[in-house]
């Protein structure tokens, strides 16, 4: 039978290219059960918490016992699952809701990706079982209010105590997911050896973390301000491995990472939505999906998350055989934020008014990706690192 004539019914949509075939038992098995998860836990309540902006703290532990937070991690009560595992669970979960993804991202590879690259030993064993655990919650703080695409310019200063044995830590960071339910804080701070992490744990003395409100985006997820007066910390709390802009950096590309499965994911669900509603909407005495103009919008929608799935797949292989670089992983979060966006959109005008009820998933993802394209470094950002790549010319300085 040719392709032409071939039965609709051998075609997956999401996966018209077969990706599914290229993954091994074990992925499929991690990916299966992570959809599942998302299908019971999160999706039937997930736009009451985007409503009500908020998500439920309890659901930490669950995705703790499934082995998520953290698990492209190893030892300390992580998975040490492979990177290619870790992205088809972050395009599940974000095929629920960025906010969701977002909490997973910032606790395994932020938070806990600081301490376990950069800590000490007795600080990976404080923290890191707990955090695999999702009995210790983590945020990251980096970003400042003057200071985000140019993190080297942030003003959070550590200064030795008079006595020469503590830090006093003083300044504020802005954006910070997790930042006010967080047990632990990772804060970068200049000091007079170079930028270096601190781990301030909730309750210390002078460190608050008010919360965000009144977002439009990512409001099944908490945001917050992290406001550092006057903290003291031991030396103990400092992370012992790094002094520079690399610490920071290196944990970002590992979140970017997730970010570029993430991204597929949600235009994935916005594609899925689209579909199933334009082949059950009637007008003018049949589907919609029977007219030409919105089946040009379906292949578009395809081709987008085709592609995107594709991308992100090969750059988790490419992460777990050793050669993926920082630089490629810009190029998959720009194309598949945007791609998932456009998706989105495009998605959004399909189902008319619905579009933008919370009803359907659609203006939820379109929303949520509006912060996704900024945070972890800006679309701008991104083509710029890429830019530098193909030229040889860092337009940054």
């Amino acid at each position: 039978m040719s392709a032409s004539t071939s039965p609709a019914s051998a075609i997956r949509p999401h996966d018209f290219l077969d990706l599914d075939a290229l993954l091994s038992d074990e992925e499929r098995d991690i990916r299966d059960t992570v959809r599942a998860f998302v299908a019971k836990e999160v999706v039937p309540h997930v736009g009451d918490w985007f409503e009500a902006a908020t998500i439920p703290r309890e659901l930490a532990p669950a995705l703790g016992r499934l082995g998520l937070l953290g698990m492209h991690l190893t030892g300390y009560g992580c998975a040490g699952a492979s990177a290619t595992a870790y992205g088809l669970a972050c395009m599940e979960l974000e095929a629920g809701d960025s906010g969701v993804r977002s909490l997973v991202s910032v606790q395994g590879s932020l938070a806990m990706y600081a301490i376990w690259r950069w800590g000490g030993e007795q600080q990976k064993q404080e923290w890191l079982p707990r955090m695999a655990a999702g009995e210790a919650i983590g945020c990251f703080g980096l970003t400042e209010p003057d200071a985000g695409s140019d993190p080297g310019s942030m003003r959070t200063r550590a200064r030795r105590a008079p006595d020469g044995t503590d830090w006093i830590l003083n300044g504020a960071k802005m954006w910070i997911t997790n930042g006010s339910i967080a047990d632990v804080a990772v804060v970068w701070a200049q000091t007079d050896d170079g930028i270096q992490g601190f781990l301030v744990p909730r309750g210390t003395p002078g460190f608050s973390a008010p919360e965000i409100h009144k977002k439009l985006s990512l409001r099944a997820s908490v945001t917050s301000e992290l406001v550092l007066d006057d903290v003291r910390l031991p030396d103990s709390a400092r992370l012992p491995e790094v002094a520079s802009l690399r610490g920071p950096l290196s944990c970002l590309n590992e979140a970017r990472y997730g970010i570029v499965w993430g991204a597929a994911g949600a235009g994935r669900a916005c594609f899925e939505a689209a579909l199933s509603y334009a082949k059950e909407r009637i007008a003018f005495d049949r589907p919609i999906a029977a007219t030409q103009i919105q089946q040009q919008k379906l292949a578009f929608m395809a081709l987008e998350v085709n592609r995107a799935s594709l991308v992100a797949l090969h750059l988790g292989r490419m992460k777990d055989a050793g050669t993926l670089r920082p630089e490629h992983v810009s190029m998959g979060k720009l194309g598949n934020v945007n791609g998932a966006l456009e998706v989105a959109r495009t998605a959004r005008q399909m189902l008319g008014a619905n579009g933008v009820t919370l009803e359907y998933p659609v203006i939820r993802h379109m929303n949520n990706l509006e912060s996704v394209v900024t945070y972890e470094g800006t679309a701008d950002v991104h083509a710029l690192v890429i830019g530098g790549a193909l030229t040889g010319i860092q337009a940054f300085r």
